[in-house]
């Protein structure tokens, strides 16, 4: 339950805190404006990096164990986070972001303990790398891999998406490493990841700057060099998979400009993705297939973390000669997506016709109206026990929705969407560790099935509506969906046995049909402030009845 509250913890205060940085930074002119090599074209906030970094930091200084390790990498990564500050608000040059980024290195490879000491495989059994050696080795992998991630920021939700899932194939490792404090940082920083992103998928309102970026990458590097350097038959050539496609394209661009007789480090726009976009790729697109091979490298990760270390390294060689390969061939013949006429004029325009006449969005939304709030409803009605803390939590939440409503309502949406993210996956969890006795078989079977009925009509209520500011689909669903397909079907039984897969589903789809209510009811809210009051009622009721 730990692990939960974690990820809940740090999600919540990174969606609380942003509203609040966002107008400062708008304020105060701390924004990011465009310029010929930025997809965007109005000035956007660039306070992000550190609403995670905040909505990180709190748990792990709360529930972790603190001890060298820790330490040095939260010292290490507020270093990160002043100089990244400094950059996004006054622009530092390279070589003080590589001062700073070679300072948080030092902290935690020499006092932290972080170091390649072992390269497996790669070198004869006899043959050890020497200290000195390792500690370079480290130094120059952690701030490597930290410029990569940074470099990756060039599109809404690119960066944040690669680093979390990243860090979800790190938590694995870790949980199997039996490394808690690897896990906790890990999971806290997926959490903070999956707050920001709401925010930051294309079109996006809100970016990372320096200071997420590098903190990113800094934190996935050290966290991946850990759980697979350490007494574990996990093989070292691991966070080459994990983090290898941000490390391709920085070493690829950097190449391309050495040999064009400019700096490694001037900017251009010759990044993956950028190319990808000018392949005719859509913004959304392009995101969305960096999305797929970044899922696949952590497929790969996790299905071959015990096998050869040659073999990974040279399926690695073999990706990376197909990657520049591809492009080099998309560069040389002048490629570019041809968009299908029977996709664009004739399947999208029937679609833009039945859009047109309102007919299915009137019908979904308004059977997603009962389908939501019944569902909530019914989840806490079937609780069999309710633990004190979870009755004492709900209560809290019923004054503070009472108090926001009364007296503060033009932020009730955002408290709403708070609670809920917060109650619906501890609900759900404690659903399926104990359900009433008239909860039949045939009702248990009826319920799961409530899910794919409000799937497909939050679907519908998503494909259909034309309120520009209603929900909309994002790469970052991409990601949703991939962790709770991959989650439950991870090689370990302990997880499998817990249906874990399914309570994932569950959860993402109830908390999205909530979310797509909300925003399409934009200010009329009264609907689910009152399913809302009424399951945190009967949630906190039950647990103060003693069973």
């Amino acid at each position: 339950m730990l692990y939960i509250s974690t990820v809940l913890l740090s999600v919540f205060l990174t969606v609380s805190l942003i509203p609040m940085m966002t107008k400062l930074a708008e304020r105060f002119q701390f924004v990011d404006v465009p310029n010929p090599r930025k997809v965007h074209t109005r000035p956007v906030p660039r306070i992000g990096g550190f609403a995670m970094a905040l909505g990180a930091f709190v748990p792990i200084v709360l529930w972790t164990s603190v001890d060298d390790f820790v330490r040095s990498y939260l010292i290490a990564a507020a270093v990160l986070v002043i100089f990244g500050l400094l950059d996004d608000l006054r622009g530092l040059g390279y070589k003080a972001k590589f001062a700073g980024q070679i300072a948080a290195a030092v902290i935690v490879v020499v006092p932290g303990g972080v170091r390649i000491d072992s390269l497996g495989g790669l070198l004869p059994c006899c043959l050890e790398i020497p200290e000195g050696f390792a500690i370079a080795l480290s130094i120059v992998a952690i701030v490597g891999v930290t410029n990569a991630i940074n470099l990756s920021d060039g599109l809404d939700g690119l960066a944040g998406g690669i680093s979390l899932l990243g860090f979800c194939c790190i938590c694995y490792l870790a949980y199997l490493t039996g490394d808690t404090s690897a896990l906790f940082l890990s999971l806290a920083l997926a959490g903070a990841i999956f707050g920001f992103l709401r925010y930051n998928t294309y079109p996006a309102t809100l970016f990372m700057g320096d200071t997420g970026s590098q903190l990113l990458g800094f934190s996935a590097i050290v966290l991946a060099i850990r759980v697979t350097q350490a007494s574990t038959p996990l093989s070292p050539v691991l966070p080459l998979l994990i983090l290898g496609f941000p490390v391709l394209d920085t070493l690829t661009v950097m190449v391309e400009r050495i040999r064009s007789g400019r700096s490694p480090f001037s900017p251009d726009t010759n990044h993956f993705h950028h190319r990808l976009v000018r392949f005719g790729l859509y913004h959304t697109e392009a995101v969305f297939i960096i999305y797929a091979i970044q899922a696949a490298m952590i497929i790969a990760a996790i299905l071959f973390k015990y096998h050869s270390d040659w073999m990974l390294v040279m399926a690695y060689v073999l990706f990376a000669g197909a990657v520049i390969g591809s492009f080099a061939v998309a560069d040389r013949t002048g490629f570019t997506v041809k968009r299908s006429s029977l996709i664009d004029t004739n399947v999208k325009g029937t679609l833009r016709k039945i859009k047109d006449r309102n007919v299915i969005i009137r019908l979904s939304f308004a059977l997603s109206k009962i389908a939501v709030p019944a569902v909530l409803v019914w989840s806490s009605l079937q609780l069999s026990h309710v633990p004190g803390y979870a009755a004492v939590i709900s209560l809290l939440f019923v004054a503070a929705l009472l108090i926001v409503r009364l007296f503060a309502r033009a932020h009730l949406g955002l408290c709403l969407r708070c609670i809920l993210f917060l109650t619906i996956p501890l609900l759900l969890y404690l659903v399926e560790q104990g359900r009433a006795a008239w909860m039949r078989n045939e009702l248990v079977s009826a319920y799961h099935a409530s899910y794919g009925v409000i799937a497909f009509l939050v679907f519908l209520v998503v494909k259909y509506s034309r309120r520009k500011t209603g929900f909309k689909a994002t790469p970052m669903d991409f990601l949703i969906v991939f962790i709770a397909v991959v989650v439950p079907n991870l090689p370990d039984r302990s997880i499998q046995s817990f249906q874990l897969g399914r309570l994932a589903v569950e959860i993402v789809v109830l908390l999205f049909g909530c979310e797509v209510l909300i925003k399409e009811l934009r200010e009329k809210l009264d609907l689910v402030v009152a399913v809302t009051f009424v399951t945190l009622i009967v949630s906190g009721v039950r647990g103060l009845i003693p069973s």
